[in-house]
């Protein structure tokens, strides 16, 4: 994932400041999820949690790209695309996706951004692997409706 956020940037990079700027957004978040399943480079200490502080974080960072895509991004694609009809209909068709990837991420954060124990982390290795197969998938859906705005 954090190499496709990675050619996003190369490729539109520059052309759209809130862009850039949401981009850079979801490169942090993936740092952070990589950092709590303790994947590479982030290898955790056996079957050990992350600490609720670095939870607490990553939630807050997930409602603010989450919020800045629903509120923002989305809204400025809709308008500035080439071709408002195609990108409309595309919205359209996405937008029950990308709102079940809403739930998820809101479901997550329900369950853990006030988490100030280990008992209140209770299946988080679940919730969160799942988080990261709907975070994969958004982006995904995210990058088709910003490859709208680019296309000849």
């Amino acid at each position: 994932m954090y190499n496709k956020v990675t050619q996003a940037e190369e490729k539109w990079g520059g052309r759209n400041g809130a862009i850039d700027n949401w981009l850079s957004e979801r490169k942090q978040l993936l740092v952070q999820y990589c950092e709590l399943a303790g994947l590479p480079p982030f290898e955790g200490e056996g079957q050990a949690l992350p600490s609720t502080q670095k939870i607490t974080s990553f939630c807050a960072s997930l409602m603010d790209y989450i919020s800045a895509g629903h509120f923002e991004v989305y809204d400025k694609i809709a308008e500035e695309s080439q071709s408002q009809q195609a990108t409309k209909k595309l919205i359209d068709e996405l937008y029950p996706d990308i709102k079940n990837t809403t739930d998820v991420a809101l479901g997550f954060n329900d369950s853990f951004a006030d988490s100030t124990a280990t008992q209140d982390l209770d299946g988080f290795d679940v919730k969160l692997s799942d988080l990261g197969q709907k975070l994969e998938l958004r982006f995904s859906m995210e990058d088709k409706l910003i490859e709208t705005l680019y296309q000849d």
